[in-house]
Order: structure tokens, then C-alpha cells, then sequence
């Protein structure tokens, strides 16, 4: 027969240990002279949702079982392993007035082990903490001792407790005790004496004490010493060290019945709770958010949202209570451990939630809640609905807070606009001040001068002349807008973009129009009509004169030339329909770009920003179709039929095929443009054929170009890719058997081979001109540094008679020769000129990697 005394509970990975002393009583009702320490470790099980023993382990203590008490347990952290391992303390009355003390761990083998072991004169009743090591600290007598692992014996602090509130680790510190005391008066002139003339008005102060550091610490950045005579316990949620200053975050429960959490010393947020005499709090973190959970000294447990500080739930005859993640979910759940009376063993009632998606709880607890009035029902239900209140007004807050930014952003992207739209029309605009648009300047605005200073103009006479024509075309649903540019042989520009911007503002969230941009290049080189007829040419050979540098002006002139045999467009290309609404519409075309101003220059390129002019359309035009596109052949020589063209061009979808006969020569591609589809050559850009077939695919663009007998490129411009479909569908019946059509996605093979040649080409002439002039860069410097030495006359002393200071003298200037030798074997340029070399390579091998890419991909 035994007896056992009403056990401990503690969690641990997610299983619950109950620890419980034992006695064995003989026949003669004598109780024996050993206690056993039984613990149990049970595992939750959700399918039959009851908690499950999985090992047992018995600790026996020699001594009469009246002498035997079990103090405290706790987890801490095993300092020879760093495991966190359950520990619990257990105080034996030797004699009269003397106790002894032991500290088990019991390990993941089931097996305890007697870590400390220490005598008292009195009895631990005050602030029991279980730390990490483990070690072990109380107050007893306004004093405060403590014992660890590594000290064996009983220490004293120099310090005085009127009560330990808390006791932890914080890094760079080591174990901290936070606790309260008597205030001291002021310190003279210290940085704490604001605080400590506080401490000496409320009579008590906060105040924190290093165990390993053995220094005092203020208590002020946890909590205001005013608040020392009310907090009954904390916790100590995050805690840092910042610059030397500890940045806190802390939760309070005071004797007020209040919950509190304090930032840096400062209170943030304050609950009344629903019960009296708090004592404990503890945090779990669930799937919603935090949750503060409160014990009181009546057997009642509330839990409060971290989020909104409001109670959402509350619990009574609670015997005890405990945190983990029981059913392995992955978040925590609180273990509400119930009284029953008529069910004395542990863990049969109780409930498991985390207030939210998971609920258990046992039949019996079940049947309580059942048979339980429905106000308390009702009670918890509008707690609930109170904090679901709480978090939509802070979400509704922080709508608010969203569109007020959002406001403020899209007030900054219009006047930006506006600015914009004032530069194309060549007029300046000017901002208002900080404080005129609510704004806040990040630095101080510098003061504006009584004159203004006029800046010179960036706008070049090249500049003003570099717009040859702007022209803009309707195609289906779509406004093109197209500008040509004049040929300077002194200037080049890369990266040009055309932006629309709206005239006049018109309501619209932004003055800037969306388009996409486009660069249209096409060949003017005549040849003759009958080549579609007959066998393709032999490929031009290309040599690459890279020994013989070109007189100057014959590189220009090539390039000039090769302007002349072809026309470059640039497009931008918008939908028409919302235009529209404006019946007269008038937009600004402003041309971004990068300027060089010739090849020879290096480093980054100039932006350039310049308005061409402006684009107008109403309805009227529009409906007589003055602005609409003709391309029959009767009007290929009126005016505006490049244009036509051009805006065609940008508006259809350009498909490449690669089109390979192994077995037979290519010979009926042409005459299925010429006869089937009834295509005619455009005279102004030979090799572009025009489909005059009535049906959708008329208006389709063609070119044909066949290098070789058996292969050849196809490029199709149409306006969708069901005419693209009939046309492949009619071009598969006239090609040879076996003939095998691929669509190529950066182009022609031929023409990106050529473009890659000429970029090597290219990058080879810039290596060797840019290290020649490296050299001749070093060898001035070399020959500048070399002063002329004096030479030895022959008229200052005769030959024959040379003295020792004319033979020092020769020697000095072969020791010269010698080192000037020696500079020029090592030459060295300037970093400016290394860097400009380097990003005029860089550029130019960026550009042929490109190229090589795109052919690879083929």
C-alpha cells in the first residue's frame, strides 16, 4: 500500500512530466525511512484525445516521507552540454532546523542525476529561481544567495532584495537579477540622478544586479521605479544591448489587477483583468499572435492578445497550467489542467487550445462545459468580440495610414510630371517649397540668391537641327508617332527613347502617355525585281582591312555613306482609344538619348532630353482618314508613303523563319510570293514585297533573302498570327518534300554572323588604337621626366688630362642611361586614362558577347 502527495507538472518537448513523492507503509503501519520520486512522462494523443504514458523513473530518498518536499521544478539549460533538461528541487529536513537541498536532472535516458547538493539553516520560502547552469538562487532576509555547478557553495551577493521580480541571461552580461529595493538618495552629479531622485520620492527603485560581472545595473530601463510597490511579477519579453544602453521590452502584472507592457522603461499599454491577485505570467505564441497568459491566486487563468491588449479568454478552477507545443503542430498551445474532485488522478480533465484553431479538451471537461451556464458562454463570446473589434479598428488605422501615403505619392509623381511636361515645352518650372506642399526637407534647403543665376544652354546648334521630320499615323486602333533624325558626322546617339506627354493637363492621373518604342532600319541598295526568278547571288565577300589606317575623313564618309543606303525610323506606338475622349488631342514627343560626341571620346555618354514637337489629332481628321495608312501601288509615289510604311512596320508583328532544303534547291519560294500571294516589290526598299491578295492577309510585308541554293530566311510582317497561320499553311504546299521551316527568335543566322564579324572586327582596331595611345601617353611622360644632363666639353679639359671629377661626372651619366633604361621598361599610364580604356573595351565586348549569345542560341 502507498500514498502519494499531490504531484508537480512541467512541460517538456511537447510531453508533460508529473512529479510525485511516494511512501510504502509496512504491516505495523510504520512509514519506511525511504520517499520515491516518481515521474511520468505523458504524450497528448489527438486521435483518441487522451494523454498516453510513455516512460516512468523512480529516485529514492532516504529519509521519513513528512521530511521530503518537492520545492520547485523547472527546465534549465545543462552547462557541460547546452541540452535544456528538466530539473526539479527537492528539500530534506535532516534535523531540527536544518535542511538539505538536492537539484536532479533527469536526462532523455529517463535517469535522474544529483547535480547539486547543499545544506541551510532555514528554509527556502522567498523568489526560488532555477537558472541555467543549472544554478540556483533565492532571497532570504533581504539578502540574496545563489549556487551553481561551478561554485559548489553557497554565495553570497553584495546586494539587498527587498524582492526578485525576475532572473535571466542577457547577452554580454551573463545571469541578471531584476528586483526591487530601498531607494538610496542621489549620487551627486551622476547620468542616473534623475532617475534616483525619482526612486527617493516613491521610496522603492528598480534595480538589476550581473552575477558574473558582479556590477549593479539600472533598473530604469525595465521598468519606472514608481511602479515598485505594485508589480507583484514580469516578463521580460526581448532584451538587447544597444550602443551600451539595454533596449527592453516588459510585461507587468501589478496588484492592481492591471497587465502592463513597458518599452524602454516607458509604459506603452495597459488590460484590466478580470480576476483578482495576479501573481504569474507567462507568453505563448500561437498562430494569430502573441498571448499574455495571467495566473491568479483563485485558480483562474485569462489569456490577453498581445496585439490589441484585450482579454479574450478566461478560465476558473484551473489547477494548473502549462505552455508547449503538446499536439505537434508547430505553435503553441496552452494546457489548462482542471480540479475534479471525483477523478483524483492527474490529467484526466483539462483542455488544450491555442486560441484559435485548435481545440481539444477531455469527456469529462466536455460534459462540464455542457452542463455549465450559458452567461459564461455569452461572457467569453463577447470578450471575443471585443478584441475582434479592437484589431479591425487597427487594421482600418492602418488602411488610412496606407492611403494618406499613397495620396502623398501619386501629389510627388505629378508634380514631377508637370515638370516634365514644362521641360518639353522649353519653359522652366518651379518647385514649391517644403512647407507649402507639407512636406519635410531630409537636409537644409539652401538659400535661394537675390538674382537669379542664368545657366548656359545645353541646346547646341546641332542639337536644334537634328530633327528631320516628325509624322504620326493611325493603324487599326493605334496612334504611331515616328521621328527621323539627320546624319552628324561629329555626333552619335544611343539608347533613344520618345516619350508622349500630354499638352495640357486634361484630368488624367498622369501627363505621361504609355507607348512602346521601336528602331525600324531598311535598306534603300536597288536590285532587280527578277531575283525571286532565278538562283540566289553569290555572297559578297567582305575583307577586313585592319594594317592600313583610313585617311582622315574617309571613315566618315563611309559612314555617311552607309547612312545614305539605308533610313532609320524611330516609333513609339500607342493605343488610340482613350485619346479619343479628348476629341481635339494635342501631345508633346520628347526625345531621351545618350550623346557621344564623336568615337574617339571615352567614358560615360552625356544624357540628352529635347522636345521635337507636338502631335494633333481630332475627330474630324480622324474620320475623313487623313491620318490613315496607304500602301496601295498607285500611291507609292505620292508623299507620306514611307510613312505609311514605317508606321506599318511598327504596328505589325515581325516573324523570322529559317527555311532548309536538304535535298532540293529553294526555287518555288519566289514564285509563291510573286504569283500566289500577288506581292509587288516596294521600289523604295528593294526587297520588301507588299501582298496584294484580297482577303485578310493583304497588307502582309514579306522579305525573301536567299544566300544559298538550299537555305534561306523568310521574314513575315502581319497583323496577327491567325494570317500568320495561313500563310505558312499555303507556303508548306509549294516547298520540296523533307524542307524543314524553324522560326528564329533574334533574327537571321547571316545577318548576326555579319554583325558579330564587325564587332570583333570593331573591338580589335579600338585595342590596338587605345594601347598605342597608352604608349605614346607613357613615353612623352618618360621623355619629359629625363632633364638634359650637362654634357662634358672637351674644351673644359684636354683629353689627356682628365681629372677625377670629369671621370665621376661620365659616370653620373651612365648611371642616368641606365635608369632611364630601366623607366622604360616600365612604363605606367594614369589611372584616368587605365579606367578609360577599360570602359571603352568594355563597352564595345559587352556588345559583340551580345551577338555571340543571340547566335548561340540558334
Amino acid at each position: 500500500m502507498s500514498s502519494k502527495e499531490e504531484g508537480k507538472f512541467l512541460s517538456y518537448n511537447g510531453e508533460v512530466l508529473v512529479f510525485e513523492l511516494s511512501r510504502r507503509k509496512s504491516s505495523g503501519e510504520r512509514p519506511e525511512k525511504t520517499s520515491r520520486l516518481h515521474v511520468r512522462k505523458m504524450a497528448f494523443e489527438r486521435g483518441t484525445r487522451t494523454f498516453v504514458q510513455q516512460a516512468a523513473e523512480i529516485f529514492s530518498l532516504h529519509g521519513k516521507h513528512f521530511s521530503v518536499e518537492m520545492v520547485c521544478c523547472s527546465c534549465t539549460v545543462d552547462c557541460r552540454t547546452g541540452i535544456n533538461l528538466p530539473c526539479i528541487l527537492i528539500r530534506k529536513e535532516k534535523k531540527k532546523s536544518v535542511f538539505k537541498y538536492f537539484l536532479l536532472l533527469l536526462h532523455s535516458s529517463n535517469k535522474f542525476e544529483q547535480r547539486l547538493a547543499f545544506k541551510l539553516d532555514y528554509e527556502l520560502q522567498d523568489d526560488v529561481k532555477l537558472l541555467a547552469g543549472p544554478s540556483v538562487l533565492w532571497r532570504h532576509s533581504s539578502a540574496f544567495f545563489y549556487i551553481s555547478s561551478q561554485t559548489a557553495t553557497v554565495v553570497s551577493a553584495p546586494v539587498l532584495f527587498s524582492s526578485i521580480k525576475w532572473a535571466g541571461d542577457i547577452e554580454n552580461l551573463g545571469t541578471v537579477i531584476l528586483g526591487v529595493r530601498e531607494a538610496h538618495p542621489p549620487m551627486g552629479e551622476s547620468s542616473q540622478a534623475a532617475s534616483q531622485s525619482d526612486a527617493a520620492i516613491w521610496g522603492t527603485e528598480f534595480f538589476a544586479y550581473s552575477i558574473e560581472r558582479k556590477e549593479t545595473l539600472t533598473g530604469a530601463c525595465f521598468l519606472p521605479h514608481a511602479y515598485g510597490t505594485v508589480v507583484t511579477c514580469l516578463h521580460v519579453c526581448a532584451i538587447e544591448v544597444v550602443d551600451k544602453q539595454l533596449r527592453t521590452s516588459v510585461v507587468a502584472v501589478t496588484c492592481k489587477n492591471q497587465l502592463i507592457w513597458f518599452q524602454d522603461g516607458l509604459p506603452q499599454n495597459i488590460c484590466q483583468l478580470p480576476f483578482e491577485n495576479p501573481y504569474e505570467v507567462q507568453v505563448m505564441a500561437s498562430v494569430g499572435g502573441d498571448f499574455f497568459i495571467v495566473f491568479f491566486e483563485s485558480n483562474n487563468v485569462c489569456a490577453v492578445w498581445k496585439n490589441d491588449f484585450q482579454v479574450t479568454s478566461k478560465w476558473q478552477n484551473v489547477k494548473s497550467v502549462l505552455v508547449d507545443d503538446f499536439t505537434g503542430s508547430g505553435t503553441e498551445q496552452i494546457l489548462l489542467i482542471f480540479e475534479d474532485e471525483f477523478n483524483p488522478d492527474c490529467l484526466t480533465t483539462f483542455r488544450i487550445t491555442n486560441l484559435s484553431n485548435i481545440n481539444y479538451s477531455s469527456d469529462s471537461f466536455e460534459c462540464e462545459e455542457d452542463a455549465s451556464p450559458e452567461d459564461q458562454l455569452q461572457e467569453n463570446r463577447s470578450l471575443m468580440i471585443q478584441a475582434l473589434e479592437t484589431r479591425l479598428q487597427v487594421g482600418l488605422a492602418g488602411i488610412e495610414e496606407l492611403k494618406q501615403h499613397l495620396h502623398l505619392k501619386d501629389k510627388v509623381i505629378m508634380k514631377s510630371c508637370r515638370a516634365l511636361v514644362e521641360l518639353a515645352r522649353g519653359k522652366e518650372y518651379t518647385l514649391g517649397s517644403a512647407e507649402e506642399e507639407g512636406l519635410v526637407s531630409l537636409w537644409d534647403d539652401p538659400e535661394q540668391p537675390l538674382h537669379p543665376i542664368e545657366k548656359p544652354s545645353d541646346t547646341s546648334p546641332d542639337l536644334e537641327h537634328l530633327v528631320e521630320k516628325l509624322w504620326h499615323r493611325v493603324v487599326d486602333d493605334r496612334l504611331v508617332v515616328g521621328l527621323k533624325l539627320k546624319y552628324s558626322p561629329v555626333m552619335s546617339l544611343t539608347d533613344v527613347t520618345l516619350y508622349l506627354l500630354m499638352d495640357e493637363p486634361c484630368g488624367m492621373n498622369s501627363p505621361l502617355i504609355e507607348c512602346q518604342n521601336k528602331v525600324i532600319k531598311l535598306k534603300t541598295e536597288s536590285f532587280s525585281a527578277t531575283s525571286f526568278s532565278v538562283l540566289p547571288a553569290e555572297p559578297e565577300a567582305k575583307r577586313i582591312k585592319l594594317a592600313h589606317p583610313k585617311k582622315e575623313g574617309e571613315n566618315n564618309y563611309d559612314e555617311q555613306q552607309l547612312h545614305s543606303d539605308c533610313i532609320q525610323m524611330y516609333t513609339a506606338v500607342t493605343s488610340l482609344s482613350p485619346l479619343l475622349v479628348l476629341h481635339n488631342f494635342c501631345c508633346v514627343v520628347l526625345l531621351h538619348a545618350q550623346r557621344r560626341e564623336n568615337e574617339e571620346t571615352t567614358g560615360k555618354d552625356q544624357g540628352l532630353a529635347m522636345p521635337c514637337g507636338r502631335v494633333f489629332i481630332n475627330l474630324d481628321d480622324l474620320s475623313s482618314g487623313k491620318y490613315s495608312v496607304k500602301l496601295s501601288r498607285k500611291n507609292s509615289s505620292l508623299t507620306g508613303f514611307v510613312e505609311d510604311l514605317f508606321a506599318t512596320l511598327a504596328v505589325f508583328d515581325k516573324f523570322c523563319f529559317q527555311i532548309t532544303s536538304p535535298d532540293y534547291k529553294l526555287t518555288s519560294v519566289a514564285p509563291w510570293l510573286i504569283e500566289d500571294l500577288e506581292c509587288e516589290l516596294i521600289k523604295e526598299f528593294p526587297g520588301h514585297l507588299l501582298c496584294k491578295k484580297p482577303g485578310d492577309v493583304q497588307g502582309t510585308l514579306f522579305n525573301w533573302s536567299q544566300k544559298m541554293p538550299f537555305e534561306g530566311i523568310l521574314e513575315v510582317f502581319c497583323r496577327n498570327q491567325t494570317v500568320l497561320f495561313q500563310c505558312l499553311h499555303d507556303l508548306t504546299k509549294v516547298l520540296p518534300p523533307g524542307c524543314v521551316v524553324k522560326q528564329l527568335k533574334y533574327g537571321s543566322k547571316g545577318s548576326l554572323t555579319d554583325h558579330l564579324a564587325l564587332g570583333l572586327e570593331k573591338e580589335m582596331v579600338t585595342l590596338r588604337s587605345l594601347f598605342s595611345s597608352a604608349v605614346s601617353e607613357a613615353a612623352q611622360k618618360l621623355a619629359l621626366s629625363c632633364d638634359a644632363d650637362p654634357q662634358c666639353s672637351s674644351d673644359t679639359v684636354a683629353a689627356s688630362s682628365l681629372s677625377e671629377e670629369v671621370v665621376q661626372q661620365y659616370r653620373d651619366k651612365f648611371q642616368k642611361e641606365k635608369e632611364q633604361s630601366m623607366l622604360g621598361m616600365n612604363l605606367t599610364i594614369s589611372g584616368a586614362h587605365y579606367r578609360e580604356i577599360t570602359w571603352k573595351l568594355a563597352e564595345i565586348q559587352l556588345k559583340s558577347d551580345r551577338d555571340a549569345q543571340k547566335l548561340d542560341s540558334l
